[in-house]
């Protein structure tokens, strides 16, 4: 996991993990430290809860498909009750759990899925959750600009270098005798090559595969497959001019491709790495 970002509420700073950019998992043992200077045993003493163990359960059942219920049923039995104890680790353990998870290094500590994170706030000050959620949205609404920012800075130089890539067509693969059908069939084939260099399929493909989606295919891609295009639209315009073959140029391409987005992937690994 790599550290994303840092909340700051009421004067605590709150980690943030993720794995996938989509699940954030927040530090319960930050939030714990509002309330105690042992984090660790206030967390435990929230999941002795009977609610909080079918808070808990609930999630995993709508989130975690090797979560183990007759576990579950066994814990959530022994709830509430004064010889019942419960940890994250024996959670975590018993259960395959996947809300909660226990991280060791630089940034250890117990940490939960934002949604459960939220909950263990509320049990530990209502007052407290709502600076925490302030927070959060205005740390979510700082990554979505940027995110924004990104993609479209990324979208435009590709369609600049569209430009530059269709120019090259026309005067280098286009006679005049071709009908309009033609030309408009050679630029579609030409986009197509770009989209099955970089995405593995043409348009028509991706929009029969993906009947619900508005856009093309391009509307779709991530950040890295943007700049990967430009820099393949570009190389494609000069291959055109060379007079090298569809047949050669989609070998060359993917090869490009491949190349540049294995180490984009490794300059986000590494970085991720950084900041571990």
């Amino acid at each position: 996991m790599a550290v994303k970002e840092t909340i700051h509420a009421k004067g605590l700073d709150i980690a943030i993990f993720t794995n996938d950019y989509k699940n954030e998992y927040i530090s319960l043992t930050d939030i714990a430290r509002y309330k105690s200077d042992d984090p660790a045993a206030t967390i435990q003493n929230w999941m002795r809860s009977k609610d909080t163990i079918e808070f808990l359960g609930l999630w995993e059942v709508l989130h975690n498909p090797n979560f183990k219920p007759i576990e579950f049923e066994g814990f959530r039995n022994q709830a509430g009750a004064n010889a019942f104890t419960m940890s994250p680790k024996k959670w975590i353990e018993h259960t395959a759990a996947i809300g909660i998870i226990s991280k060791s290094g630089r940034y250890g500590g117990t940490y939960a899925h934002s949604d459960i994170a939220f909950e263990f706030a509320s049990w530990i000050s209502a007052e407290f959750k709502l600076y925490i959620i302030k927070d959060y949205k205005r740390l979510k609404s700082d990554e979505n600009s940027k995110l924004s920012l990104n993609w479209n800075l990324n979208r435009e130089i590709s369609k600049i270098n569209y430009r530059i890539h269709t120019d090259a067509i026309k005067e280098s693969l286009i006679p005049l005798a071709l009908t309009p059908f033609q030309v408009s069939k050679t630029y579609a084939d030409e986009a197509d090559l770009l989209n099955v260099a970089v995405f593995g399929m043409t348009a028509k493909e991706w929009r029969d595969n993906n009947p619900d989606k508005k856009g093309n295919i391009r509307d779709y891609a991530t950040i890295n497959q943007l700049l990967v295009l430009a820099n393949a639209e570009s190389y494609n315009a000069v291959l055109i001019e060379e007079g090298k073959s569809q047949a050669d140029r989609i070998v060359l391409l993917r090869s490009l491709v491949v190349t540049q987005m294995k180490s984009l992937e490794k300059i986000n690994t590494d970085l991720q790495q950084l900041e571990e």
